[in-house]
């Protein structure tokens, strides 16, 4: 009987571009951290880490001293620069990215850009579009840096449609949501080893 390979370990960067606490596009990361507990033994091989960009200073050239960042900068760029693949959970604010998201990338993106070549991923709550104009925008700023980003599944979700997606605290709670956020996470998986070279992206197999 031929033995299925083991698939490597894939680190996941999550990036939340909303700073509130509560927040619904936040609560999507956390529920991606239990990624094992939704998708079972399919996603095993995955560690998703949040990569807190609340503490970054708002980009100025002027703060970059003899080709070094500051610490916060510094320890953002090298969680990116480790990470294997992306996965970036954006809000919608004035038809665009967050002001935070939209600094973040920045940032990562000082020579030498960091982003190039990753896999990645989107999800965003928020109303009326569900965030469609955000990730779409983002997308284009990914064209740019050299993003790789999973085109299907996409994952936008209206949180004013019923039933209750979220609870107080914004942790997801909607059982239908949960599973297609276990359907982006194994995309993100496939997408990420098929990038590698080692993995099909149309069924995560070796090839």
């Amino acid at each position: 009987m031929e033995m299925e390979a083991a698939k490597p370990t894939i680190k996941v960067a999550a990036i939340c571009g909303s700073l509130r606490k509560n927040s619904s596009n936040r609560g999507l990361i956390r529920a991606g951290w239990a990624a094992e507990k939704i998708c079972g033994e399919s996603i095993k091989g995955m560690q998703i880490e949040y990569v807190d960009i609340s503490s970054l200073p708002f980009i100025n050239p002027d703060l970059e001293v003899h080709g070094t960042f500051p610490p916060a900068v510094e320890d953002f760029r090298k969680k990116i620069l480790e990470a294997d693949s992306l996965l970036f959970a954006s809000p919608e604010y004035n038809n665009s990215v967050t002001p935070s998201l939209k600094n973040a990338i920045d940032w990562a993106s000082r020579p030498p850009n960091i982003w190039a070549g990753k896999a990645a991923a989107i999800v965003s709550v928020a109303s009326d579009s569900s965030g469609m104009l955000s990730q779409y925008h983002l997308r284009q700023i990914g064209v740019f840096l050299n993003i790789h980003f999973v085109n299907k599944p996409e994952f936008f979700l209206n949180r004013s449609q019923p039933p209750r997606k979220f609870d107080s605290q914004g942790n997801l709670i909607d059982p239908q949501v949960k599973d297609n956020l276990k359907g982006m996470l194994l995309a993100l998986q496939a997408f990420t080893l098929h990038l590698r070279g080692g993995f099909s992206s149309k069924d995560g197999n070796i090839l």
